[in-house]
């Protein structure tokens, strides 16, 4: 019998395939190379002919993960316009989405401990992600004078923690159903009372 990863034609595809399955279920440290070679249908001595180790297959998880969250982060931000809050809450609920619907990327991406420096194309996909927020939080504070106005790189940082204990604690695994609320309001939520207290929104928006 033919080896999958091969004959398929996309070895290094089905290789990362294998690796996200396997970081969902044993999370992005669990799990040995020879595993992932073993579920993508190939001997262990081939996934070196792709990668050189299991942090650079976890490095594409986290690449991947990050093209299709850009992606994400960037329609959502579009589609809040022109209202910067609606903007704002939209690519919250973005995040949430993206946790849920890729879990196996947003470990890779988030919870591997891999550095956002550890290649620069991991950099750039990184700053792309950030670069939204970053956009979204300089058009709220155009109207706050400048000696005055929060550096944007902090308030999306804010956020982005923000976004990211909400997946933590409520919106991934038993934990979620714990909360009395769900896990897009919480966000929202935050994210009003953050901004507010900035000064970035009026008290009633």
């Amino acid at each position: 019998m033919p080896k999958r990863g091969y004959h398929h034609g996309n070895l290094r595809q089905a290789l990362v395939d294998a690796a996200l399955s396997l970081i969902e279920e044993k999370g992005p440290t669990g799990f040995t190379l020879s595993e992932a070679a073993k579920q993508a249908g190939v001997t262990p001595a081939a996934v070196y002919r792709h990668f050189e180790g299991r942090e650079d297959l976890i490095i594409e998880c986290a690449l991947q993960g990050h093209a299709i969250f850009g992606d994400l982060m960037e329609y959502a931000f579009e589609t809040g316009q022109p209202s910067a809050l609606a903007a704002f809450e939209a690519t919250g609920r973005a995040y949430l989405a993206f946790a849920r619907k890729y879990p196996g990327h947003y470990m890779a991406m988030f919870e591997s401990g891999l550095s956002r420096h550890a290649t620069p194309e991991l950099s750039r996909a990184v700053n792309r992600s950030r670069g939204v927020l970053e956009k979204a939080a300089q058009d709220l504070s155009q109207h706050i004078p400048a000696d005055r106005r929060p550096p944007a790189a902090m308030v999306s940082a804010h956020i982005w923690a923000m976004s990211h204990g909400v997946v933590e604690l409520f919106a991934r695994g038993n934990p979620g159903a714990n909360t009395p609320f769900p896990p897009e309001d919480l966000l929202e939520a935050g994210i009003g009372v953050y901004l507010r207290g900035l000064g970035l929104i009026a008290a009633e928006a």
